[in-house]
Order: structure tokens, then C-alpha cells, then sequence
């Protein structure tokens, strides 16, 4: 299992970005991932009834992706992550800063999909302006944000997160028990999940992910006081030999 002080000290963000969000045509198979979950994420944010004030993104690391189709859904984005180095790289993206990672090919894509790729300039700057915050979380501790305190929100999403911060299933449930703690009474969990995942690696360092299949993650989501909305799995089925991956989970789930 990865400890968290394995990540604080040797989780490389801009060489996990390089690997994994470099979406080119030269690149296809590296890029099936990410283009299947932006599919999965801009399904889930369709759905009616996901919008509100307040989201929270539990466990964001480098990554802007899984916000791009529920900005357009949220008012204010407060995101969370444990290392300093993710939270640092994120604002440099967010702050338009020099050496920030391009995240335009992956922008468009999600305004494809969305029917305009030609706003992808304009959904930048909309997610730019509606992230407030960026703070450190632990989904382990009972009060991830401790000793912030946050307002309770609307929705909360969880992206390739859980199963890299919990060693097993049990550490699993508690930190969605941790996590609900965030959301207000109604509010929606939105989840992707990477399923029969043991390892995934990158720049020569692997890193362990918990091995979950649909009805553990399910049924793990429902302990924690939620109701299952949305639930569908896409399998994985590139040849990859950077992860042991079988599919992903796209959940959504009321509180």
C-alpha cells in the first residue's frame, strides 16, 4: 500500500499529467482513458437535479478534468487535495501562471461533447473564476478539512481518488463516511471509481490502488447514508501497461 507520505514525497504532478491528460492522436491508447471518464463525467453532470451553490471536489490532485462539465452547474468550487505539490500545480493552471499544464485539448473535447468546442476559452475562464478555494484534506481523518471548516455543500465529487488514498475496503467506507460529512442533508456525491485496479504507474513509480468491483462501492456508498441515483460501469478494455485497470464506476448518489 502507498502512504500518504509516499505521495507528499514522491507524487511527481507534472510528470502524472504528462502520462495520463496529454490527450493527442499520436498517443491513442494513453488517451482512451481520460477521453472515457470525461464521457462518464459529462453524463453524470447532464442528469437533472445536479446543480446548486456550493461543490466540492474531495481528492482533485493535479487535475481540472472533472470539473469542466459541473462547472456550468455550480456557483462556487472549493477543491481539496493531500499533497502540496498537487495544490500547488493546480493554481499555477488556475492562475494562468507560466509552466502550468495545457489542459485546452482536454478543454475541447469536454465543449465537444457539450456541442460548441469553440467555447472551450470561455469554459477555462468560468472554471478559473468559480474555484475559491484550494485547501489540504485528508479523507481518512473524520474531519477531512480539519481544522477548516467548510459550508456544507450541494454536491461533492470524487474522481480516481478513494481507492489510491484506502488501504482496504473498511478504510474505504469509513472515508466516504468522512467525506459525506461535507454535504449538505440532499446533497449529491458524484463519483468515479476505477474498478479491479491494483497498481497504476508513471515516471518509473508505481503506486498501489485498492481493487473495488461495482457492488463493493455501491454497497459502500449506501453505509455511508446515500441513496444510489446512478450507477454504470464502463469497462476498460485498452491494452495498458501502465495500470491493471478493468473498467470505471460513474456514481451518483443523494444523500
Amino acid at each position: 500500500f502507498t502512504e500518504a507520505e509516499f505521495y507528499q514525497q514522491y507524487f511527481d504532478p507534472q510528470e502524472y499529467l504528462k502520462e495520463y491528460y496529454s490527450i493527442s492522436s499520436s498517443r491513442e491508447g494513453a488517451s482512451a482513458f481520460t477521453m472515457q471518464n470525461l464521457r462518464i463525467l459529462h453524463k453524470m453532470f447532464s442528469l437533472d437535479g445536479l446543480r446548486g451553490d456550493i461543490l466540492i471536489d474531495v481528492g482533485c490532485g493535479p487535475t481540472i478534468y472533472q470539473l469542466l462539465s459541473a462547472c456550468e452547474h455550480f456557483q462556487e468550487i472549493i477543491v481539496l487535495d493531500y499533497t502540496d505539490r498537487n495544490r500547488r500545480e493546480l493554481e499555477k493552471w488556475l492562475k494562468n501562471e507560466a509552466g502550468a499544464f495545457d489542459w485546452e485539448p482536454v478543454v475541447k473535447y469536454v465543449c465537444e461533447l457539450e456541442g460548441d468546442r469553440e467555447k472551450w476559452a470561455e469554459k477555462q475562464e468560468k472554471l478559473r473564476k468559480k474555484v475559491k478555494q484550494v485547501l489540504k484534506c485528508d479523507v481518512t481523518k473524520a474531519n477531512p478539512t480539519g481544522p477548516v471548516s467548510l459550508p456544507p455543500a450541494d454536491c461533492i465529487v470524487s474522481t480516481l481518488c478513494l481507492e489510491g488514498a484506502c488501504k482496504d475496503l473498511a478504510t474505504f467506507r469509513s472515508a466516504l463516511r468522512n467525506i459525506s460529512t461535507l454535504l449538505k442533508p440532499g446533497g449529491q456525491l458524484v463519483m468515479l471509481t476505477a474498478l479491479g485496479d491494483t497498481y497504476y504507474t508513471f515516471n518509473k513509480q508505481a503506486f498501489s490502488c485498492l481493487c473495488l468491483q461495482k457492488h463493493e462501492v455501491e454497497e459502500a456508498v449506501v453505509a455511508a447514508g446515500f441513496e444510489v441515483q446512478f450507477s454504470e460501469e464502463q469497462p476498460y478494455t485498452v491494452h495498458d501497461d501502465r495500470m491493471d485497470l478493468r473498467g470505471v464506476l460513474g456514481l451518483v448518489a443523494r444523500r
